[in-house]
């Protein structure tokens, strides 16, 4: 019976995905502010200790994912992240 997700790298983004753009539509009530910005600043360290090659293969899923998504909201979201996470650098 095949995965619902081509690999396993993907099925990870997926739930990382899930998990972090909960946290950041959180109201206040349901988690500590403080508690969600630790929750996104750690993710974003180790996005950037990433090599370049994760990253591109990283940046490749949330591109993919991104397209494929139907909500509108959640796409904004992809489509943010790699900027929002530290895995594009700013143009000089």
């Amino acid at each position: 019976m095949p995965g619902a997700y081509p690999s396993f790298t993907r099925a990870l983004a997926e739930a990382l995905v899930d998990v972090l753009w909960f946290v950041e539509g959180c109201e206040d009530e349901q988690m500590d502010p403080d508690d969600a910005v630790k929750v996104l600043e750690g993710v974003a360290h180790v996005v950037s200790k990433l090599s370049r090659e994760q990253q591109d293969e990283f940046l490749g899923l949330l591109a993919t994912m991104a397209r494929e998504e139907s909500d509108p909201s959640r796409r904004a979201f992809l489509e943010e992240f790699p900027d929002g996470f530290g895995l594009v650098e700013d143009a000089v």
